[in-house]
């Protein structure tokens, strides 16, 4: 890894990282974990005794966003990983590694007495984990650094946190400086601003690190809320149709006009019991695009109808998936899949934002494209919108209703990922690069 000299929104963050908490959140490949980094590896050298950890949604996660590229930057001598022990030291500093993924992660922590932190992906955790953690740190001179991609503006990280910081640098770089209303008013109350330091990034922050043809694949492969979220670094709320980058005559393919398939990769299959049960086929042509080439639409039965019933679709299309990607909930019908020998089946990837990213980005970059033997995904493609009673909670979910297909298409993409994703024209941000990428 070639790490240049800090420049710019990351430099200012660097040299404005004195508070007690410091967030550092915005657009995707910004420069927000790198130079926040920096930072923590000079504070566990230099900051006061104590316990120190590292958060995020797992462990397998902290190693692969934080450890490995602090390993490139610093030697494996001074960044050793105990995976058995679910440590790190740093500079010969133990740091403790905590997976923050439920409403239970709040009791790794209780009881610690803590002096500095740094919690990755920090939209994702539990509040109960966020407040246990901000509870913890009773060291003199402690501190916490994070970092975090924006989600909706009702979000408690932003209402209760983000929103009440005493120094603010937005994304246009501008300060917005409360520290002086900081030290007029006494601890409680309640227009007093937090002692937390926030730093809002935009992917054009990072220009200098990163060529102009990546900047402009990044933003040709977002669009709609996902734009402003991860371009522009804006808590948008989500809002409206789902794939806004949809376009019928642009996206829509005849059948007789598909180009021929290099592979026939995926079949995602959303189960329904009350529900219709729903599969896309995927294939990636020989341009390297990807193809949603054919749907099965059963009439509702018993699982071993169901798997009948896939049996005969695959063998009169002739299709040979693969894999089949199968709603995860669908423990029975799996069941029967493998007794029957219908498919190779294994459960599908089912994070439904970060999945719905992902083929949000294809559409737009021109990458995913549909048949029109897919009607019933046609059809609900432009129904498929975000429930905006979720938003006022601050969460990003899609309506319940009349999805099924559009859930399928989303397993066979996001599942199969690591197949097509080496080999797409125009690289993406998805659900397994995000992490990377935050």
């Amino acid at each position: 890894m070639i790490v240049r000299p800090l420049r710019g929104k990351a430099r200012t963050a660097y040299r404005h990282s004195t508070a007690a908490i410091n967030i550092l959140e915005g657009s995707v490949r910004s420069g927000k974990t790198i130079g926040s980094l920096v930072d923590w590896v000079e504070f566990v050298r230099t900051g006061p005794a104590g316990n120190l950890l590292m958060a995020g949604r797992t462990e397998r996660t902290l190693i692969n966003n934080l450890l490995l590229p602090l390993q490139e930057i610093y030697g494996a001598d001074r960044i050793i990983i105990n995976t058995g022990s679910g440590t790190v030291s740093i500079c010969g500093r133990s740091v403790l590694l905590i997976g923050a993924n439920n409403e239970q992660a709040r009791t790794k922590i209780q009881g610690l007495t803590l002096a500095g932190a740094y919690v990755d992906e920090a939209a994702t955790v539990p509040e109960s984990f966020w407040n246990m953690l901000v509870s913890r740190m009773s060291v003199e001179g402690a501190r916490i650094w994070a970092t975090c991609n924006p989600e909706g503006p009702r979000h408690w990280i932003k209402k209760k946190w983000l929103d009440r910081a005493k120094l603010w640098v937005d994304g246009d770089g501008k300060f917005h400086d409360r520290r002086a209303l900081f030290r007029r008013l006494p601890p409680g109350h309640d227009d007093r601003p937090l002692n937390l330091h926030r730093f809002t990034f935009t992917l054009d922050d990072n220009a200098h690190n990163l060529p102009a043809e990546y900047i402009a694949n990044i933003k040709a492969s977002y669009s709609g809320m996902f734009y402003l979220r991860m371009v522009l670094g804006r808590w948008a709320l989500a809002d409206g149709v789902i794939y806004h980058a949809f376009d019928r005559p642009k996206h829509v393919i005849a059948h007789g006009e598909l180009p021929k398939m290099a592979r026939v990769i995926a079949l995602g299959i959303d189960y329904g019991t009350t529900n219709p049960t729903a599969g896309i086929l995927l294939g990636i042509g020989v341009d390297n695009r990807l193809y949603a080439l054919d749907e099965w639409a059963p009439e509702r039965g018993t699982d071993a109808e169901l798997s009948r019933s896939l049996a005969d679709w695959l063998t009169k299309g002739k299709h040979s998936p693969e894999w089949s990607y199968v709603d995860p909930a669908a423990a029975s019908f799996k069941l029967q899949l493998y007794r029957d020998d219908t498919v190779r089946a294994a459960d599908a990837i089912n994070g439904v934002v970060d999945g719905v990213r992902t083929v949000a980005s294809l559409f737009s970059s021109l990458q995913l494209f549909v048949s029109d033997r897919c009607e019933r995904l046609l059809n609900e493609i432009p129904g498929y919108v975000w429930d905006p009673s979720a938003s006022e909670k601050g969460e990003d979910k899609p309506v319940k209703a009349d999805d099924h297909f559009c859930d399928a298409l989303r397993y066979a993409v996001v599942s199969s990922q690591q197949v097509w994703l080496p080999v797409l024209p125009i690289p993406i941000a998805t659900a397994a690069t995000a992490e990377e990428a935050a």
